[in-house]
């Protein structure tokens, strides 16, 4: 029987986009680790960051608004940069089928442009995924302030976002890592995320995962579990299965998920029944209607080992999220008639980052907009006995207090901010 090719073969057109200083490290690091079927791009204001870093393209943005020297943990300055070089940024992402965007929220590129590149990635019709970091608590009250407003805009302009809080890294890491060990565990995992993904559509299996099948998963799920389990022995499909939903790094569990794709990957020795009992440990505490895609890999080079890799989402409705936009009088002033390529957040409303007090007659009716504002994110909790197996739940969504100025320091702004502000 004849073999029957395609007329054109064709490859899903995957990008991974490191920005800023944290998202350009991640890419050059998965650079020299080698994932296989991907493009890497790094973005920066920074322009000797950029020089040094192993990427295979690389985009100067805000070459006028920095003047290659970065953006000074200034999130508008990432923002009007990337606006500067929206086209560049969009002529870059042409014909992608999937985009991964990665940085470190908090600091003034990754915090500012990442929302405008993933508005540009959606706009050009690819699956965005963002694989963020949250920082220290040790790096200040304002840094987590403005990765708190980065993450929100960032949930309105991406499909899928997976958050990795840097404080969690103090679990998995010895008392006598050294700082440089440290931001380069939080690289890896980084790495482990996208690559985990990512090979789910570049590398064939037995039982294939395809590009549709991970676009089903993941387009307009909002949060999401991406974890990576390796067992051995006896119980190795077991515990592999628990390591992988489990992650004590994660900031999700994966109670309720609605979506889950795994892949297990394994010799020639991988048995059925081991599959079924992975598959019931993932599965049991998804949703009872949850949309399930299994792949299945035989690699020999496993050995005796076991690797699960496992992708849950739907743990909210963001889909009306992601779509309410600010009208027109409640837009700050800042934007004025430009139209912006992506809907204005949260981060450029908070007047204690970016925007003026207002005038004493129009306090009330700022504070009465800012409690109309949607879907504030409750702060992360770093609690110090999280269990390796339980994770916390997803972070829920509540509205802004109605009284910010009575809120027991909301942000905690520092004291000279805070007399600069008139607050």
């Amino acid at each position: 029987m004849p073999q029957v090719k395609p007329e054109i073969e064709t490859f899903a057109k995957i990008l991974v986009i490191g920005v800023g200083g944290s998202g350009g490290s991640a890419v050059d690091r998965m650079v020299r680790s080698g994932i296989r079927g991907v493009e890497f791009i790094a973005m920066n204001t920074d322009v000797q960051a950029l020089h040094h870093n192993g990427a295979s393209r690389k985009l100067h943005i805000g070459k006028t608004v920095t003047r290659g020297l970065g953006a000074g943990m200034d999130p508008e300055m990432g923002k009007r940069s990337a606006e500067e070089s929206q086209n560049e940024i969009r002529e870059a992402l042409k014909d992608a089928d999937m985009v991964f965007i990665t940085c470190g929220l908090g600091g003034g590129t990754g915090s500012g442009a990442s929302p405008v590149i993933a508005e540009i990635a959606r706009e050009v019709g690819a699956l965005t995924v963002a694989v963020v970091t949250k920082p220290f608590t040790f790096e200040g009250p304002q840094r987590s302030a403005i990765a708190e407003g980065a993450y929100n805009e960032l949930c309105r302009s991406v499909d899928t976002i997976i958050t990795i809080p840097n404080d969690r890294v103090l679990q998995i890491i010895d008392k006598k890592t050294s700082l440089l060990d440290a931001f380069t565990t939080v690289d890896e995992v980084l790495r482990q995320g996208v690559q985990g993904i990512s090979e789910l559509i570049t590398v064939p299996g037995l039982i294939n995962v395809d590009f549709a099948d991970v676009k089903t998963i993941m387009r307009d799920t909002g949060s999401a579990l991406m974890g990576i389990g390796i067992g051995t022995g006896e119980n190795r499909a077991v515990d592999a299965a628990h390591a992988a939903i489990s992650s004590p790094l994660l900031e999700i569990s994966i109670d309720g998920a609605r979506g889950i794709l795994f892949t297990i990957t394994g010799g020639t020795s991988l048995g059925m029944q081991e599959v079924a009992e992975a598959a019931k440990i993932i599965t049991s505490s998804a949703d009872d209607n949850a949309k399930v895609i299994f792949g299945a890999v035989i690699d020999e080079t496993m050995g005796e080992d076991i690797r699960i890799t496992v992708i849950a989402t739907g743990f909210e409705d963001r889909e009306r999220e992601r779509k309410m936009t600010l009208s027109d009088e409640d837009m700050p002033q800042s934007f004025g008639k430009k139209k912006t390529v992506y809907s204005p957040g949260l981060f450029t409303k908070r007047k204690s980052l970016f925007n003026p007090p207002p005038e004493a007659g129009e306090a009330d009716e700022t504070e009465e907009k800012e409690s109309k504002t949607p879907f504030l994110a409750k702060p992360v909790s770093h609690d110090p006995e999280l269990s390796v197996f339980g994770g916390d739940a997803p972070p829920s969504r509540t509205s802004a207090p109605k009284n910010p100025k009575n809120a027991k320091d909301d942000l905690e702004i520092p004291t000279f901010i805070r007399k600069k502000m008139g607050m």
